[in-house]
């Protein structure tokens, strides 16, 4: 399933990403900085959704509370809800 998640305090906007049978597929960071996040694209991509949680969640961006990684981790519980 396709989903879009809308960033909170951090560069990158939007977070587009699919998830299926419980695995990270094809996520896609809009904004931010662009070579970071399509690495991070790439390390996630086939991971099981609830190990990609646990690695990116609580990462912080210099003095924000939060970062692009700890944001997928935020999209990838909402989505993991909604199911």
């Amino acid at each position: 399933m396709q989903y879009e998640y809308k960033t909170k305090g951090t560069c990158s906007q939007r977070i587009l990403f699919q998830v299926e049978d419980g695995k990270v597929r094809d996520v896609q960071f809009l904004g931010g900085c662009n070579g970071n996040l399509q690495g991070i694209g790439k390390l996630v991509e086939g991971m099981d959704i609830d190990e990609v949680i646990s690695r990116l969640e609580g990462i912080r961006c210099g003095m924000k509370a939060t970062s692009c990684p700890d944001q997928l981790a935020c999209a990838l519980k909402e989505a993991k809800a909604a199911v």
